[in-house]
């Protein structure tokens, strides 16, 4: 696709709210609208660009009328700059977590038409105005409701079912299946306490080796009140990501404007965007393994031209630490029912062979849900320009992939980046 990022930003990601629990009281530190304008404006000055130069908009925000009440979104973008934007044409994308991806994806069609020169991309959530049933009913909501959500089944519980059959499927104990687990949170952790952008981020532990190994988390209470309860077995507190507030946004060129008239340039190189069927119990029988994720990477890879070895970092759906896993192999990162063992070993590892997760992913920098594709491409875009924020990739990173997947295991969207200046 001959279509560019040629600036990103992403903002602070955290519960930016104060509750006085005494008083049922809940203040709004950072508001859904500041978010936007805050990312919106630092992607197009990033960019070197003015608001006057943005020909579109995509915004994408996942369920901003239960978060914050809120719909018609697209609109808001305008008030980033209201006089350089005012008239510009501007729409809202929806796809659970996989929202910004594809607020990304038809900006990038947009531009390869011809119809645009300039275009600005974000995505947006804030979650954290609601309390923990107040979120879980509204991410509910993204499930297949006459069969999940009306019923009581949660995220947590639906990425569990993949977890057991995943289990079941490679005939994984139970400690077995805790130890690979805590180590994919410990990665993340790891990598997130060096981000200072994350929600679990730099400044967040006042011990540094708290959380970090496995050991620690492996060590964690889980009974009673305990601080790594269970909540959909096999998965723990410690597997589940954040509940988080924030926004990410990148402005998409033709590769030749980007070429010829900017500092930096990532090309969007290749794109699969495959959807399987929502309902879990539509997929009976695979749900060990992530098949339309699998189809897109295929996809991105055939049309960048590029083979999984040529990766130098991955940025995966880590929303519960099963799904890394389950990531890792639908890239072809892993064999079936490797992942877990080469994670183990290292090969993730911001030293191994093809380091994930490098920013602390969902787990650690947190999972705004409109936000998170956004927020993959721009920490993506940063690191092959050289402007790492957080732990830097090898040197000379020259090809990425982003894996970013709304619902379970739904609506699946994967990037393949490349550095061309």
């Amino acid at each position: 696709m001959n279509v560019s990022i040629v600036g990103a930003y992403n903002t602070k990601f955290g519960a930016f709210v104060k509750r006085d629990r005494d008083a049922g009281t809940v203040e709004d530190l950072k508001t859904f609208y500041e978010l936007l304008i805050e990312a919106g404006s630092g992607a197009i000055s990033d960019a070197g660009l003015e608001a006057k130069d943005i020909d579109a908009i995509w915004v994408g925000s996942c369920s901003p009328s239960l978060f914050v009440n809120q719909e018609h979104v697209g609109p808001l973008a305008l008030e980033i700059d209201p006089e350089g934007l005012l008239f510009k044409p501007t729409t809202r994308t929806e796809g659970a977590c996989a929202t910004s991806s594809l607020a990304i994806y038809n900006a990038a069609y947009a531009v390869a038409s011809g119809r645009f020169k300039h275009v600005l991309a974000l995505g947006v959530e804030k979650m954290s105005l609601l309390n923990t049933p107040g979120v879980t009913h509204a991410l509910s909501c993204c499930s297949y409701w006459p069969e999940e959500g009306k019923h009581g089944m949660t995220f947590p519980g639906l990425f569990a079912e993949l977890g057991l059959a995943y289990q079941q499927k490679h005939k994984l104990t139970d400690d077995q299946l805790r130890v690979m687990l805590a180590h994919v949170s410990a990665l993340n952790y790891r990598n997130g306490i060096q981000n200072p952008l994350a929600h679990f981020g730099a400044g967040s532990l006042p011990d540094k080796n708290q959380l970090v190994t496995a050991e620690a988390i492996l060590n964690l209470p889980d009974e009673g009140k305990g601080s790594n309860p269970m909540i959909a077995p096999p998965l723990r507190l410690h597997d589940c990501s954040l509940i988080t507030d924030g926004a990410a946004a990148v402005v998409l060129t033709s590769s030749d404007n980007a070429k010829s008239n900017f500092k930096h340039a990532v090309e969007l190189s290749g794109v699969g965007h495959t959807t399987d069927r929502m309902m879990l119990n539509g997929r009976k029988g695979r749900l060990h393994e992530l098949q339309a994720t699998r189809r897109a990477v295929e996809l991105a890879c055939t049309e960048a031209g590029i083979g999984v070895a040529d990766l130098d970092f991955a940025e995966v759906h880590d929303c519960f630490t099963i799904n890394e896993l389950l990531c890792a192999e639908a890239i072809g990162l892993s064999e079936p029912g490797r992942a877990g063992f080469d994670l183990m070993e290292g090969k993730f590892d911001p030293e191994g062979d093809c380091p994930i997760n490098l920013s602390g992913g969902l787990k650690a920098k947190g999972h705004p849900v409109g936000a998170t594709g956004a927020s993959m491409h721009a920490l993506a875009y940063k690191q092959l320009t050289g402007q790492p924020i957080g732990i830097a990739a090898k040197e000379n990173a020259e090809i990425a992939m982003t894996a970013n997947i709304g619902g379970s295991g739904v609506t699946n969207c994967v990037s393949v980046l490349r550095r061309i200046q």
